[in-house]
C-alpha cells in the first residue's frame, strides 16, 4: 500500500523539485491503493513542491454547461437546457468528470483557487495568483490564458498515470500555432451578469473530438506526446503503480508546434513524423 511520503519520494526521483510550477494529469485508479485516499496524491505533490511552488489542474465544467451552439445537441435538447441550466459559478461548479477525479479533490481542498472562466483551471501556491492575473473570454485555451503564463513560468508536465491523449496544454499551442483553416467552435454559456442568468457566447480553436483542425489525426495528442518522449529519451518512472513522465512544457510546445504546422499542410505527414499507429 502507498502512502503520501512514498509517493513523494517516487516524485522527486522522477525529478519534481522544490519551487516548481507543474500541471497535473492524473489517473488516480493508476497509482494503486493509497493509505488515507487519494487526496494524499495532491498533498504528496505538494510536499515536494513546498509553498514555493505551484500545482495546476484544468478542471473545466460540469456537462452541458459549454454545449449550447456547438451543433452536438438537438434542439429539444438545447430548449430544456436554456430552461433548466443554472449559470455557471467557477467557485461551487463540479469539475468536468471526464478529467478525472484528482482535479475536483484539489479543487475543493483548502487554499486551492480557480479562475473566473468556464475553461476553468484550479492552482495552488506562490504562483497561482500569476497564473490567473488575466483572463480572456474568447480563445480561453490562447494568447492571455493561464496555459501561456504558465509556459512563460517555465511550467513543467506531470502524466501520472494519464491517458497522453488528455494533455490541455496542447489546446495553447493550437490555439498560437500558424496554422491556416482552424476549426472554430462558438457556443453559449450560462453565466450571472447583474444578478440575472444570461447566455453568452463564446468562441475557441475547436478542443473537442473533432480536432483544431481536419487533418489531424486520431489520438494526435497522445502520439505527439509519446514521440516527444520517444525524441528525448524520457522514459519516465512510476509514482505509486502508475506510470509516470515529467516533462517541460516549453519542450513539448516547441516539439509539437512544427508538426502541427506541418501536418496542417499535409495530413500525410502525420505518420513521416510522429511514427505510424499500430
Amino acid at each position: 500500500m502507498h502512502h503520501r511520503a512514498s509517493l513523494a519520494s517516487d516524485l522527486r526521483s522522477l525529478g519534481l523539485a522544490p519551487g516548481d510550477t507543474v500541471m497535473v494529469h492524473a489517473s488516480v485508479r493508476a497509482v494503486g491503493e493509497i493509505a488515507g485516499g487519494p487526496d494524499e496524491i495532491h498533498l504528496a505533490i505538494k510536499d515536494v513542491l513546498t509553498p514555493a511552488g505551484t500545482l495546476m489542474m484544468y478542471a473545466s465544467c460540469p456537462q452541458y454547461v459549454d454545449e449550447i451552439g456547438r451543433g452536438n445537441l438537438s434542439p429539444a435538447q438545447e430548449s430544456e437546457l436554456r430552461e433548466k441550466l443554472p449559470a455557471f459559478d467557477p467557485e461551487t461548479a463540479r469539475s468536468a468528470r471526464d478529467n478525472g477525479a484528482l482535479v475536483e479533490l484539489l479543487r475543493t481542498w483548502p487554499g486551492s483557487r480557480v479562475n473566473p472562466h468556464v475553461v476553468r483551471f484550479v492552482a495552488w501556491g506562490r504562483r497561482a495568483e500569476d497564473l490567473f492575473v488575466l483572463q480572456p473570454w474568447d480563445y480561453a485555451f490562447g494568447r492571455g490564458s493561464a496555459l501561456e503564463r504558465f509556459l512563460e513560468l517555465d511550467g513543467k508536465l506531470l502524466l501520472l498515470g494519464c491517458d497522453h491523449d488528455t494533455v490541455t496544454f496542447l489546446h495553447y499551442a493550437e490555439h498560437v500555432a500558424d496554422i491556416p483553416g482552424k476549426r472554430v467552435s462558438r457556443y453559449q454559456v450560462p453565466v450571472l451578469e447583474n444578478g440575472a442568468r444570461v447566455w453568452r457566447w463564446m468562441e475557441e480553436v475547436d478542443t473537442s473530438e473533432n480536432g483544431a483542425h481536419p487533418n489531424w489525426p486520431d489520438r494526435f495528442f497522445a502520439r505527439l506526446v509519446d514521440a516527444h518522449l520517444k525524441a528525448t529519451s524520457n522514459e519516465g518512472g512510476w509514482v505509486g503503480d502508475a506510470r509516470t513522465h515529467l516533462i517541460r512544457a516549453r519542450d513539448l510546445f516547441d516539439f509539437a508546434c512544427p508538426i502541427m504546422e506541418r501536418v496542417a499542410r499535409d495530413a500525410a505527414a502525420a505518420d513521416a513524423l510522429l511514427g505510424r499507429t499500430p
